[in-house]
């Protein structure tokens, strides 16, 4: 049974460890409203845009002109996946639940024969990835350093994405990241973006869009060829926007699990202080009154 003064030594330590979750918690809070009302603000933007390449995606006759971002290499059995997550921990599962659904997507891919490799973005998912899938990791983003997500960021991730997929080192680009739902539900997702499919939204728009009278300067083609590279950036952007909302929303709940435990230990523990010590004092007054009786 541990001592008198070991157990106020860690009753004090599990005091401290609550002082710092609990600032954690406030820090994470403050950060979580500008970092979900930047998430908030992105998703228009980068929705409307998709919307824009899909809808000229369906439009074009693929053919040897097309931009490659759209018409692909044909073939589909090199897979790059750009996995976004977090470069820092203490966010609950955060970067565990988007490593799981990566793992089920290339797991997926593999059994299908498919060959499949990754991109990092954001340092928590390496160490498990190099474990499960060794000698696929291709590169690796640093974002140590940034401390609020920037365009700039994204379009460093799309420009190298965009230069080895022209160079044909794959065929189909893949982005996972956690998409923002709440404070408590996060949704981690794994995303097509290249080539440009068109999705079925995007057709039947343009089915109802047909007997219109659009004409576009440049050609559609033209256009695509200056869009799909900034698409690729923006989706990129918006997914490093969604991954800070979604790690700060995990970190507060993480962090207020934390005070709530040490809170609970702390109770705990002084319960068994105050009883070892109850004991303690009236072992010495059984002592006393025996030796006076003996007198």
């Amino acid at each position: 049974m541990a001592s008198l003064k070991a157990l106020k030594i860690r009753i004090g330590s599990v005091k401290s460890t609550q002082k710092i979750t609990k600032a954690m918690k406030m820090v994470a809070a403050a950060k979580l409203r500008r970092a979900q009302s930047n998430a908030e603000a992105g998703r228009p933007y980068s929705q409307r845009l998709s919307d824009v390449v899909s809808s000229l995606a369906g439009r074009i006759t693929i053919g040897p002109q097309s931009p490659r971002l759209i018409a692909g290499t044909g073939s589909d059995q090199r897979h790059l996946i750009v996995v976004a997550a977090s470069d820092r921990g203490l966010a609950g599962a955060f970067n565990t639940n988007i490593v799981r659904t990566v793992r089920r997507a290339a797991d997926e891919l593999i059994g299908r024969g498919k060959d499949v490799s990754f991109f990092i973005v954001g340092r928590k998912s390496r160490p498990v990835l190099q474990r499960l899938f060794p000698g696929r990791i291709i590169g690796q983003h640093d974002t140590s350093e940034m401390k609020n997500p920037t365009y700039a960021d994204a379009q460093a991730v799309a420009s190298e994405v965009t230069r080895r997929f022209e160079a044909g080192e794959f065929d189909v680009v893949h982005l996972a990241y956690s998409n923002f739902r709440s404070v408590l539900a996060q949704e981690p997702t794994v995303d097509q973006i290249i080539p440009v499919r068109p999705t079925a939204a995007a057709s039947t728009a343009a089915t109802t869009t047909a007997t219109a009278a659009v004409e576009y300067e440049p050609d559609e083609e033209a256009i695509l060829a200056d869009l799909l590279p900034r698409n690729v950036a923006v989706q990129i952007y918006r997914a490093l926007l969604e991954n800070q909302a979604g790690f700060y929303g995990s970190q507060m709940t993480a962090m207020d699990n934390a005070t709530r435990n040490a809170g609970d230990m702390i109770n705990r523990l002084s319960i068994q202080y105050n009883r070892q010590r109850q004991a303690a004092i009236t072992t010495e007054l059984v002592e006393i009154i025996s030796g006076a009786e003996a007198l």
